[in-house]
């Protein structure tokens, strides 16, 4: 690790869509406890651009103020996990109420994207919704974060990971095909640009964490 690029991440945060690969190492005894959301799903919470948080630890108390402060004191002193789920679902239940849904069509958007493990295109998406393209990028971005096809290549990548977990016999060529990669060649360069490894290498040192990822729960 590059020590002069190295930061202590916050105790509570949030953090934003990742585009790259990240190197993680403890400073003491850790733990985690973690909330996760679709790609879609925190917009309604948060009081700044999603773009904003990406590839960053932003603290809870400059999104959310000293209600974020007090939502961290309260989840570290929580003595058990459902103490901390019960916690954050008030937490996030009561903001929810205060503000505006997210907008209709990026949310069907990234359900059409879900769907068919992101390999539909950005026209393909933009055509079956009818909305232009350059509309559809900045409400990307203001929403999620991420451009659709960031997205698209995240949410492909998600289903390459599930078969590699689920059926660890399955050779890698055979899961870049089956989730609709052009050819081998173009898996392997989305894969390290996103896990910053090789899929042969993740395979073998680092498939089990990525449940973390991509989970269903």
């Amino acid at each position: 690790m590059d020590e002069s690029n190295s930061i202590v991440q916050p105790r509570c945060f949030v953090f934003g869509q990742i585009t790259h690969s990240l190197d993680i190492e403890p400073t003491g005894e850790t733990g985690i406890f973690a909330v996760r959301f679709y790609p879609f799903g925190f917009e309604p919470f948060s009081t700044v651009t999603m773009s904003l948080l990406a590839n960053k630890a932003t603290p809870l108390n400059e999104i959310f103020g000293e209600a974020g402060s007090q939502l961290e004191k309260e989840v570290l002193s929580a003595a058990t996990k459902e103490e901390r789920i019960d916690l954050s679902e008030r937490f996030f239940l009561k903001l929810l109420s205060e503000q505006h849904t997210v907008q209709r069509t990026v949310a069907l958007c990234v359900d059409a994207m879900l769907k068919v493990n992101g390999s539909l295109s950005v026209k393909e998406i933009s055509n079956r919704l009818d909305i232009n393209r350059r509309q559809l990028e900045r409400l990307f971005s203001d929403k999620i974060g991420l451009s659709p096809k960031q997205l698209s290549k995240i949410v492909r990548l998600q289903s390459a990971l599930k078969l590699m977990l689920n059926e660890e016999n399955t050779r890698l060529t055979s899961v870049a095909y089956d989730t609709d990669y052009y050819d081998q060649a173009h898996f392997n360069k989305d894969f390290k640009e996103f896990t910053g490894l090789t899929p042969k290498k993740f395979f073998s040192e680092n498939l089990k964490m990525s449940g973390l990822f991509y989970g269903e729960n």
